[in-house]
């Protein structure tokens, strides 16, 4: 039985560091046990593709990964299936959704992480739509997607970039806090992780564990929101029911 292997960061990038830099050795680790030396580009987060690679590729490279784009490809399906490992970076999540449904690529990302083992990487927006639907995203909707349904890799919700309540603060807009409770209360919502920034998950060998510098939150309908520190298991969300 194929056990996926699964990297979602809650971004990729920290304040006066470089890209990868505060996952650097867990990234590393994880695509060295399955001898990933190639890792796919998926840029659709961003409309500049060309752009977004230049930004990406000298620091994978410097942690000693090639990557091609797939825009470059001509066939996106083909160059999924023929994939080491597939990494979606972040941007906007409503247009990465879309653009994953235009070319008709949920699919086959799913068979490949979900049947296939090929590992999978996905930052912010890519950690968005590695999850059961993208409705716990921070993003703006530039476009619509079909459906907000995601690739479903993993059986609950994640919100990137978690920002805890400032309690001094005049701001009346609601907080990041009160928006993952108003999701929780529509039908048949998945729990949610709160990833702080600086912060992921990682699943193999049928775990789920918690990594980085920062605790995570997390939110379950009816009950109080748990913290858990760096290093915890969270093996249970795997035991979720899927959508």
């Amino acid at each position: 039985m194929i056990k996926p292997r699964i990297l979602l960061l809650s971004n990729s990038k920290l304040h006066n560091e470089d890209f990868f830099e505060w996952c650097a050795d867990t990234l590393k680790s994880c695509f060295a046990k399955n001898k990933v030396k190639k890792l796919l580009f998926i840029p659709y987060a961003s409309r500049d593709y060309d752009g977004y690679v230049k930004k990406i590729e000298p620091a994978l490279a410097k942690l000693g990964f090639e990557m091609e784009s797939i825009h470059v490809k001509p066939d996106p399906v083909a160059a999924v299936y023929a994939s080491q490992g597939i990494f979606i970076g972040g941007g906007n999540t409503f247009l990465l959704l879309k653009t994953l449904y235009d070319k008709k690529l949920i699919e086959p990302i799913q068979d490949c992480i979900l049947n296939k083992g090929i590992p999978y990487m996905g930052s912010s927006a890519g950690t968005n739509v590695a999850t059961r639907s993208i409705n716990t995203t921070n993003d703006m909707p530039i476009c619509m997607p079909p459906t907000f349904k995601a690739l479903n890799l993993v059986p609950f919700n994640i919100n990137p970039h978690y920002i805890d309540t400032d309690t001094t603060s005049t701001h009346m807009g609601e907080t990041r806090e009160m928006r993952i409770n108003e999701f929780l209360k529509e039908p048949d919502s998945a729990p949610v992780l709160a990833l702080r920034e600086g912060s992921g998950v990682i699943v193999e060998d049928g775990k789920i564990t918690l990594f980085g510098k920062k605790h995570a939150r997390f939110f379950k309908k009816g009950q109080d929101a748990i913290e858990y520190e760096p290093g915890s298991d969270l093996s249970f969300l795997l035991e979720l029911p899927g959508q």
